[in-house]
């Protein structure tokens, strides 16, 4: 259970945080980073979220991702090589099952692509584009931490970044779909 009676500790003043382990790390190391990138990706759906009001299929699935989230961040403040005098929280492949589901229902009423999609549209599917970009540096991050630091991350929490960015581009479409369409890239329009 979390619990939080001070927001300011003054702990990271000197540019150093504690991940759940207790382990003093740098603000700028490769794991806070990836934490910070899915924060802001958690951020920028809560953003989208602003333009769900009454949809019964993607606000409520929004609101799972915004909670897992949470979770891949839990997952990736603890270490998966080293000392836990805890169960860590991990991102379970069903979560990333789960994803993979709500992928296909989503992209399941979709014309195929035929051109590549500009990051446009309606509020909401920009919004969702805006999630993507900022879930595909969260991905980005946590396979290079991968890279350097061999077994340090749950193999689930890549697959779920991975599937992530890939449910807001279908997200993404499908909102507009609902909203007169992409819009789509035209190569070298204005040259």
């Amino acid at each position: 259970m979390v619990k939080l009676d001070k927001i300011y500790t003054r702990a990271g003043d000197g540019g150093k945080t504690r991940l759940a382990t207790g382990e003093l790390v740098d603000k700028w190391s490769t794991r806070i980073e990836a934490n910070g990138a899915v924060d802001e990706t958690n951020c920028m759906v809560g953003a989208a979220r602003l333009s769900t009001a009454g949809d019964f299929i993607l606000d409520p699935m929004l609101s799972r991702i915004q909670n897992d989230l949470f979770d891949l961040g839990a997952d990736l403040s603890t270490p998966a090589s080293g000392a836990v005098k805890f169960e860590p929280l991990r991102i379970l492949p069903a979560q990333v099952e789960r994803l993979e589901r709500e992928i296909d229902m989503l992209n399941a009423d979709l014309a195929p692509l035929t051109s590549f999609v500009l990051p446009a549209g309606s509020p909401l599917a920009t919004s969702l584009h805006l999630a993507r970009a900022t879930c595909r540096r969260a991905e980005r991050l946590i396979a290079k931490l991968s890279h350097e630091q061999p077994g340090a991350v749950s193999p689930a929490a890549l697959h779920y970044a991975n599937r992530l960015s890939d449910l807001l581009f279908v997200a993404a479409r499908w909102a507009n779909a609902k909203a007169g369409g992409d819009v789509l890239w035209v190569p070298g329009k204005n040259r």
